[in-house]
């Protein structure tokens, strides 16, 4: 059964963000929400849940447990769940939490733009100045510019990764984050690795976890089954130390380790554990939405290229060519479609936009040809 099937009349009845936030006219293909039906496995276990009254406080360690599991059967990766991994209430608000732990106030932190916004966001909050290191025009980490990051004169004490990236779904190499570690190591940066879009990479590419790599048991990994299964609404995350800091992970409050909603820890266990085949099937239909969208674009608008990177269900696409002083603003007033503008990513996202591609084909179709009637 296919998994993005729903039409937009079903998916205008949603209350979530993607589909409220602008008017009715306007279709939607912004915000990283998938319009998809629900795997069946978390449905039966929420069902579950709340027909027995079992919604209260969170009691137990099946997250940590789950993830462990499912992190040695899809990438090989071996985990002490009880030494290694805590809960956070969401990866943002652990990311503030970890930095606030393990580095001084105030202290600057690295990111690679064009980035995902909330970097920018969480870390102007947390009072942490950015410093970037942009990616190759590839959309490779561009490892002499981070040692230009590293040993400038604001010498950061963090470097917040996106692996896979987002928006552009490269898939960094082991070796390419071998090299990171060791220049991390090197200059006594903690690198913190943002891996929520790791369940969603096509093959033949392959994630490699963090903390995986040679040099990576100085730094963190930080997740949820969130994103890959659209459960965003079901707040539960989770961070993964390395040897040399798990001990210190361990020693965040209980207000921030046990800040997930047992609802969602529920909902992400299941997911986990019981709805790989689901996973599966939206990564076979999202890579069939990235082969159509290239198609459309070369049918409809030439001049736009895509990022064809393998991972997530995001479309990073390239209209500097169109000539538009503001792609985002044109295609929203003028082809009522909305996009996540490139310059929330930071440098390097001027004249870009994000396009989300975990919806129907016909969507895709519509936004296309909605962007096409807009210039």
């Amino acid at each position: 059964m296919a998994v993005f099937d729903l039409t937009e009349s079903e998916l205008r009845d949603r209350r979530s963000m993607k589909w409220r936030r602008y008017p009715a006219d306007v279709l939607p293909m912004w915000v990283a929400e998938m319009d998809c039906r629900p795997a069946p496995e978390v449905v039966r276990a929420l069902e579950g849940l709340l027909a027995d009254g079992d919604t209260g406080y969170p009691g137990t360690r099946m997250y940590p447990e789950a993830f462990a599991s499912y992190a040695t059967d899809t990438w090989g990766w071996d985990i002490d769940a009880d030494e290694q991994i805590v809960g956070l209430p969401d990866v943002m608000h652990g990311i503030v939490e970890i930095l606030d732990h393990f580095t001084e106030p105030g202290s600057p932190v690295v990111v690679n733009p064009p980035v995902y916004p909330s970097f920018y966001e969480y870390l102007e909050w947390a009072g942490r100045p950015t410093v970037e290191a942009l990616l190759t025009p590839e959309g490779r980490l561009d490892l002499e510019a981070v040692e230009r990051a590293y040993t400038g004169a604001s010498r950061p004490a963090a470097h917040l990764i996106c692996n896979p990236h987002n928006p552009h779904g490269m898939v960094p190499t082991a070796d390419e984050l071998a090299a990171l570690a060791d220049l991390a190591n090197r200059h006594g940066v903690l690198v913190i690795s943002d891996e929520i879009h790791a369940p969603l990479i096509s093959a033949p590419a392959r994630h490699v976890p963090w903390l995986t790599v040679p040099g990576g048991e100085t730094g963190i990994v930080v997740t949820s089954a969130s994103k890959a299964w659209n459960l965003a609404g079901l707040k539960a995350a989770l961070a993964i130390g390395g040897a040399d800091v798990a001990t210190n992970l361990r020693r965040l409050p209980a207000q921030v380790t046990g800040g997930a909603s047992h609802v969602g820890i529920v909902a992400h266990t299941a997911a986990l554990t019981d709805a790989r085949e689901w996973i599966d099937q939206v990564m076979v239909e999202i890579e069939q939405n990235r082969v159509l969208l290239a198609s459309l674009l070369r049918d409809h608008l030439p001049e736009v290229s895509l990022a064809a990177g393998p991972a997530t269900y995001l479309g990073w696409l390239d209209c500097r060519s169109l000539g538009l002083d503001n792609p985002y603003a044109t295609f929203l007033e003028r082809g009522r479609v909305a996009f996540n503008p490139g310059p929330a990513f930071g440098t390097g996202g001027e004249g870009f936009v994000r396009m989300n591609l975990g919806t129907s084909p016909e969507i895709i179709t519509d936004g296309v040809r909605r962007m096409a009637a807009s210039v």
